[in-house]
């Protein structure tokens, strides 16, 4: 399994760049090797977001990514916020809840 974990500067109106990565989000959550997708905002720094989605594998997220049915709907991202993504790798985990 791998994370993608994905720091987007949002430098649009947050409304619609949450409206466009939901519309991202669903379509990529149809593709094979799909998972799991999160995402999270500042609450310091409100215009930035972290997206985490898990993947089987690399390669399953680059054939996702390279689809141009993929490109077409992230266009729309890149007028609305700065992506800075990156795969990684568990290397330790920890489980536990609170009290």
């Amino acid at each position: 399994m791998i994370t993608v974990i994905n720091r987007l500067t949002v430098h649009g109106d947050t409304a619609t760049f949450e409206k466009v990565l939901s519309g991202i989000t669903d379509h990529m959550s149809t593709q094979p090797g799909f998972l799991s997708h999160r995402l999270h905002r500042s609450l310091n720094h409100p215009e930035i977001y972290i997206e985490t989605a898990e993947w089987t594998d690399a390669q399953s997220h680059r054939q996702a990514m390279t689809a141009d049915a993929f490109r077409e709907k992230v266009r729309a991202l890149s007028s609305l916020a700065t992506p800075e993504p990156d795969i990684f790798e568990t290397l330790e985990e920890a489980g536990g809840g609170l009290g």
